[in-house]
């Protein structure tokens, strides 16, 4: 059985293998050289074998030492998320989350989140945007509790809980007085004549919309006004003849009071974004997260 202490070696052996030098794994660690030294010459001991081999300046893991760094990271990981759990189960699970949003999924939940937020007296909220490969990598390190996005941009993992919610209805916006709302049929080559205004679009929408209208609708070149943050999309197309190419769901309010409308092409666009809820497999889940998810799956809809 590994006891705390064995823990506490195992994940100084852990910054030793990540940083390379027992230097930076000490300033890591916020402990002394010396002190890690004799960490890991009890890990040592504890093992009666060498995880390191010092060679002048250098430090390799030995075979032993590559094999316990394997298995360190789980334990590890495992240790954390234990403390992690009685922390939420003595602390009643502190109103505070951090998620990662994407570009869709931000339209549609920043506002209703932060305002929910607003609410209540003890909740903090953390909301990171940006690239979903970064996302994942702050998922990872434990920076994001969850995270929200677009479910064709995440790769599978086995550390990753994908789960599918919704899938929403994608199609062309336009402000209320554009141009193309004068004429009684719409094709594709109408709306290339304008800008059309569009977040990054996953491959699988790309073949859809190629498949549809040709390679003339190929996003990489259809799109001109390409951007990560939905709400600027369709704050340029209620101030201009651009045309929004999206989740028709990200314009509900303009669409709702009328400054926008939506664009029905013949033949009609049939494609979709599907939003997943992404969390790390293992990890526990605070009550506030568990309030989230619900919240999450009563905003996103059509």
């Amino acid at each position: 059985m590994v006891n705390r202490m064995n823990i506490k070696h195992l994940e100084h052996l852990l910054a030793l293998a990540d940083t390379g030098s027992f230097s930076r794994a000490a300033e890591k660690l916020f402990i002394t050289q010396s002190a890690l030294s004799r960490s890991i010459q009890s890990l040592e001991d504890d093992l009666e074998g060498k995880v390191l081999d010092r060679i002048g300046k250098r430090n390799e893991l030995t075979p032993l030492g590559v094999d316990v760094v394997s298995r360190a990271r789980h334990i590890v990981r495992d240790a954390a998320e234990l403390r992690q759990s009685a922390k939420l189960l003595q602390g009643g699970g502190r109103g505070a989350i951090s998620v990662g949003l994407g570009s869709g999924p931000a339209a549609l939940l920043m506002v209703p989140l932060m305002c929910e937020a607003a609410k209540k007296q003890n909740m903090r909220v953390a909301i990171t945007q940006g690239p979903v490969e970064l996302q994942i990598l702050q998922l990872r390190s434990r920076q994001l509790d969850a995270m929200v996005v677009d479910m064709r941009r995440v790769i599978p993992a086995a550390d990753l809980n994908i789960e599918s919610l919704v899938d929403l209805k994608a199609g062309f916006v336009v402000r209320a007085n554009h141009p193309l709302m004068d004429k009684k049929t719409v094709t594709l080559s109408d709306v290339l004549r304008f800008h059309v205004a569009s977040t990054p679009l996953s491959d699988e929408v790309a073949r859809q919309m190629v498949d549809q209208y040709g390679s003339q609708a190929n996003p990489s070149e259809m799109v001109t006004l390409r951007c990560d943050d939905v709400a600027s999309l369709v704050n340029t197309v209620a101030q201009s003849d651009a045309i929004f190419l999206g989740v028709i769901a990200a314009t509900r309010s303009g669409l709702k009071d009328g400054s926008l409308v939506e664009l029905h092409l013949k033949p009609k666009l049939v494609a979709s974004a599907r939003f997943a809820y992404v969390t790390l497999a293992g990890r526990t889940e605070a009550p506030a997260m568990t309030s989230f998810r619900g919240f999450v799956r009563d905003h996103l809809r059509d």
